[in-house]
């Protein structure tokens, strides 16, 4: 009867096909929101508020892949003759990227070892900083797929983006579970057919995913944590 009870359990069929996470405010920090940008403009001595505004005006484009790298920071920073390179500039940039405290990474490595899911990123980035977050962190060790702005050419919340991530999956939105920490994304993964849930911290997740059957639920003394 034992035996028949685990064949049983081996043989459910899982909640969900695919598992998608956002990186920056859910794996880690953001690579290069308001709060990183002000950083690296105190650091160089650079008015942050004519940062910001040229920054909205090609950020998207960069994200996309539209330009590269240097075009960007031509548009942003070296406008104007400086007393740094482009090349300390973004390193700077890059330094801002850390493991985000009470973030999921614990999490993906978990669901990625149960191997019960195709588990990827849908996150916005642009190429350079992607590549140098996804290699540092090992975060392909994890996703079999990455739906990323600058591969994508799409951006969240454009529903195109959600669309072309499911079309090349190729399996129905109510089998999609989307993980993201801002609503505005959530609402767009929803308004595709995907399950989405907004991050609120590491705890507040794992409680969601329990509940959904994607973690088993352990005792806090019996979980560990993946290398």
């Amino acid at each position: 009867m034992q035996e028949f009870a685990s064949r049983r359990k081996e043989t459910t069929v899982p909640p969900f096909d695919v598992i998608l996470f956002d990186v920056g405010g859910v794996l880690l920090s953001n690579g290069w929101d308001r709060g990183e940008r002000a950083a690296v403009a105190e650091h160089f001595g650079l008015d942050l508020e004519a940062l910001e505004t040229r920054n909205a005006e090609v950020m998207a484009a960069w994200d996309r892949s539209e330009i590269n790298r240097n075009q960007y920071l031509d548009a942003t920073v070296f406008y104007e003759p400086r007393s740094f390179s482009h090349d300390e500039f973004f390193e700077s940039m890059l330094s801002q990227s850390r493991l985000l405290p009470d973030g999921a990474l614990d999490i993906l490595r978990e669901v990625a070892a149960s191997n019960r899911f195709l588990v990827g990123a849908l996150n916005n980035e642009p190429r350079e900083p992607n590549e140098f977050r996804f290699g540092k962190y090992e975060l392909r060790r994890y996703f079999k797929v990455a739906f990323s702005s600058c591969y994508m050419g799409l951006r969240k919340p454009e529903p195109a983006m959600f669309r072309r991530a499911l079309d090349i999956l190729g399996c129905p939105p109510n089998r999609v579970l989307f993980i993201d920490d801002r609503e505005k994304n959530v609402t767009g993964g929803k308004a595709a057919g995907m399950k989405a849930i907004l991050f609120r911290g590491a705890d507040a997740l794992r409680a969601e995913l329990e509940e959904m059957g994607v973690l088993s639920p352990e005792p806090n003394s019996q979980r560990r944590r993946l290398p």
